[in-house]
């Protein structure tokens, strides 16, 4: 029996007071993760105050794997696990080892739970955040990882190989950015949030680079609104790649791929 079980059910009680829909399952993680009765009064203290579970517990749980996630560095979704399943289909076609680029990574919960489903992959990272840098080099200490604008802080070694690129850019418009949760629009950074007008200021960057890095045959898939795939798929094809979307209902996730025409 846990020494905290006595205080478990007042801590239910004051994180359904501050909101928590899944109060019972919050405060047995918070419990589990404990070492002493004052480190949990702490974390408990944090989570009502309104900061995310994950930034609390040091850690989310995303594709079965439990990754990283330092405070104020975003906290990946569950909703892209629909394009991690798109990104290992497309990786085990690959002849030999795929390599794959995971860029806006953030914590590079995407890379390693990509990398998790395929026998053999070499792994590559960025991300502009120095934060979120230095949770994807825990998260992935087999891979490359490099802090800085999207394409810039790669090695030129890697121009024309990537077989798989995945991303998550930032893909919410400016103005409604201030609808999102308190739990993103005060924890999270905006750049990891904020995709300018319409959104797609970032995801354009990405697509307009791809061509370059991918191999020939070589996949973009770019995490979008599903308002926002016809516009991505478009810039996609002016780039010069073969573009399809694929929708999932269950996680209401939209993925658009771009492919690098042999």
């Amino acid at each position: 029996m846990s020494v905290f079980s006595a205080s478990s059910a007042t801590i239910v009680a004051r994180l359904r007071a501050a909101g928590c829909v899944f109060a019972e399952d919050e405060a047995a993680l918070l419990i589990g993760a404990a070492a002493t009765p004052g480190g949990l009064d702490a974390m408990v203290e944090r989570r009502v105050a309104g900061e995310p579970l994950e930034h609390v517990l040091g850690w989310a749980e995303f594709c079965g794997l439990r990754v990283v996630v330092e405070p104020g560095v975003f906290v990946p979704r569950p909703r892209t696990a629909f394009l991690i399943e798109q990104a290992v289909m497309l990786a085990r076609d690959v002849a030999g080892t795929p390599v794959v680029l995971d860029l806006c990574c953030g914590t590079g919960a995407m890379a390693t739970a990509v990398a998790a489903g395929l026998e053999r992959v070499e792994v590559h990272a960025a991300d502009l955040d120095p934060a979120a840098v230095r949770c994807a080099r825990r998260n992935l200490p087999a891979a490359r990882v490099y802090q800085g604008d999207l394409y810039e802080p790669l090695p030129a070694a890697l121009r024309g190989r990537v077989d798989v690129l995945i991303a998550s850019p930032p893909y919410v418009p400016s103005e409604s950015v201030g609808l999102l949760p308190p739990e993103a629009r005060l924890h999270e950074p905006l750049t990891a949030l904020d995709g300018g007008g319409d959104g797609l200021d970032v995801v354009r960057g990405v697509i307009a680079g791809a061509p370059a890095w991918l191999a020939p045959g070589g996949h973009l898939l770019v995490e979008t609104g599903e308002r926002q795939a016809e516009a991505t798929a478009e810039a996609m094809t002016s780039a010069g790649l073969s573009a399809r979307t694929a929708y999932s209902d269950e996680l209401d996730a939209t993925a658009v791929m771009g492919t690098r025409v042999p």
